[in-house]
């Protein structure tokens, strides 16, 4: 093998086309590992687009590395990696910034049964995705000396406290271990593994013009008025919202959930939309929204819609080709509004999203570090100054956002001294409807909330970078010159009444995602397999057409229209359908059981 880390001499520490934080990495690992003892493992803290693909192709330099194995969370990820290193392609890393010029590392990539061992032990940088190194009898591991890796590179590394990626690193004892991730911590609050010994701050990230600058839009009701299930009408204040939103998670839910309040995220999100797409001249700028579950998600994509706005959603319970086909017209700017449950995380890069509509309850910093990533790429690359690398993520009073803006925004600045005093938080388990997990969505048996009013809801706004403005309104503030509540940037949301029309059109598609989405929830409660045909005496029609069939007809003779008549629904029947559903899906389950 050529040890082509050892041999060759790469450009870097005078090399003006690479980033700061990619050659303040490259130093700080090398210093670490030069000090006669140290840790085998550190981290390394790099904001989204600030360069951590190279970084960790700089990093086998640095430690003059026999052969690195570099881990990737998921596929996406380690494909995207592997091509950085593959030097038959002219856009790699090392080419781009002139990092090398004709020598290269080997690379090979483990992927299912493209490559086998010889074409390891012929490369320099090996690389894959942790689902490949899993299970006690991996034929991968099993095959591979404990000493034939040096180095151990973890991409995302805030998911590396699991048990799946500790057997790595004990199955390679010897191997120094270097950890990059955009947080040091993981959805459950634990500190990824390591000590962190170089982070670059987001603060530094917008100056440099690395990642967008972001500011926040809270919603804030001037009353909001209630139902619990009991029947019992509350109006409360905006500081009562704030405090139910802190204090009940089932509050926080029907924020989300509740047509009222959701659609006032609605409706600010599309005003930021429109207001950067006409500042920036650009009508490529999108929105991404956060949702808590898969029938969530379509509840979302239906509100904008009816505002006239094209929206799709991706989601894990969707097979593979629904989600290529979103991800498609995402990329040919066919969508306004990308809907998601945590689907578009960690290496996903789409710089045209600029808005961040927050429909979800994040119990953690780091997941709602990860969502707000997806609005951080720069369109415009090292222009800190350009109206198109703007960020904006829009939230309620009511959904406990507040808190970890405020993280986010001491997370922004801080340095390594903060990230050595994080402690772990308090994890509290979560799953979502349909049992799987779902980390930004925490489920309670209290009674359920549904928002029916607020009236005055104002807009105010919060800078993650202060500029000059906004110290010197502080300074009058503190003088006593203006109120302390003043806000230049506060105004009074004005709803987007849609027509009538548009509301009908996107209630009805509502409709039959929900019934297609009810009729796998009773399969799965009745443990049948949707091709089988368990159900129909006659053998002729699948479980799922059967189920679909009988729900179809109930709710039609429910609000009187007759079979392929839905066309001419108003939109009370339609909504009186929807709100039908579920009571009529679990009469069926107790008819199919007896």
């Amino acid at each position: 093998m050529a040890n082509q880390f050892s041999l060759l001499t790469p450009n870097i520490l005078q090399n003006s086309k690479i980033r700061e934080p990619q050659i303040e990495s490259y130093k700080n690992i090398l210093s670490h590992f030069s000090k006669p003892s140290f840790e085998r493992e550190v981290g390394i803290v790099l904001p989204v687009g600030c360069g951590k693909s190279g970084a960790i192709g700089l990093t086998p330099f640095a430690l003059k590395a026999k052969r690195a194995l570099v881990i990737a969370p998921n596929l996406a990820i380690a494909e995207q990696l592997y091509k950085d290193f593959t030097y038959s392609r002219p856009d790699t890393f090392y080419k781009k910034c002139e990092v090398l010029i004709d020598d290269f590392p080997e690379p090979a990539e483990i992927r299912g049964k493209t490559v086998n061992k010889a074409d390891l032990i012929e490369a320099d940088v090996v690389v894959t995705n942790i689902q490949q190194l899993q299970g006690e009898n991996n034929r991968w591991l099993n095959n591979l000396e404990s000493d034939f890796f040096d180095l151990i590179i973890f991409d995302e590394a805030h998911h590396n406290v699991a048990e799946t990626w500790q057997n790595l690193k004990d199955h390679f004892p010897q191997a120094n271990i270097v950890n990059f991730s955009a947080t040091p911590l993981r959805a459950d609050g634990r500190k990824m593994a390591g000590d962190i010994i170089y982070s670059y701050s987001v603060q530094e990230a917008i100056k440099a013009g690395y990642v967008k600058s972001l500011k926040a839009v809270q919603l804030n009701p001037e009353n909001l008025k209630f139902v619990r299930d009991d029947g019992k009408e509350q109006e409360v204040p905006l500081e009562e919202v704030i405090k139910l939103g802190e204090e009940d998670s089932g509050f926080r839910k029907s924020i989300i959930t509740s047509t009222e309040t959701l659609n006032t995220i609605v409706d600010a999100s599309i005003h930021q939309l429109y207001k950067m797409r006409k500042e920036a001249d650009c009508n490529k700028l999108k929105i991404i929204a956060s949702a808590l579950n898969y029938t969530h998600c379509k509840q979302i994509v239906a509100a904008y819609k009816a505002k006239g706005l094209k929206a799709d959603f991706v989601h894990s319970l969707e097979d593979t080709k629904h989600n290529a086909k979103v991800y498609k017209k995402l990329e040919s700017h066919d969508l306004d509004v990308i809907v998601q449950v945590r689907k578009l995380g960690e290496g996903f890069d789409h710089p045209y999203l600029s808005v961040a509509a927050v429909f979800s309850i994040f119990g953690n910093l780091s997941p709602f570090v990860q969502f707000i990533g997806r609005v951080m790429r720069v369109i415009e690359q090292n222009n800190p100054n350009s109206i198109l690398n703007h960020g904006v993520i829009v939230y309620h009073a009511g959904g406990n956002i507040i808190p970890r803006w405020n993280d986010f925004k001491e997370f922004s600045a801080a340095d390594q001294q903060y990230f050595e005093s994080l402690l772990p938080t308090e994890y509290v388990p979560i799953t979502n409807g349909d049992g799987n997990n779902d980390d930004s969505y925490i489920r309670t048996e209290k009674e359920e909330i549904n928002v029916i009013a607020q009236t005055n809801v104002k807009i105010k706004t919060s800078y993650l970078l202060d500029d000059e403005s906004i110290k010197a309104l502080e300074l009058l503030k503190a003088k006593g010159l203006i109120p302390e509540n003043f806000n230049p940037d506060e105004e009074i949301l004005q709803n987007i009444k849609p027509t009538k029309v548009q509301q009908r059109q996107a209630k009805r598609t509502l409709l039959d995602d929900l019934i297609r989405t009810k009729v796998g929830y009773i399969l799965s409660t009745l443990g049948l397999n949707a091709e089988g045909k368990n159900l129909d005496k006659s053998y002729i029609s699948s479980n799922f057409v059967f189920l679909k069939s009988k729900l179809d007809q109930r709710i039609n003779s429910l609000i009187g229209i007759e079979k392929n008549m839905r066309n001419e629904m108003t939109i009370e029947q339609i909504e009186l359908a929807i709100s039908s559903i579920d009571q009529i899906s679990e009469h069926i389950i107790l008819e199919e059981k007896k």
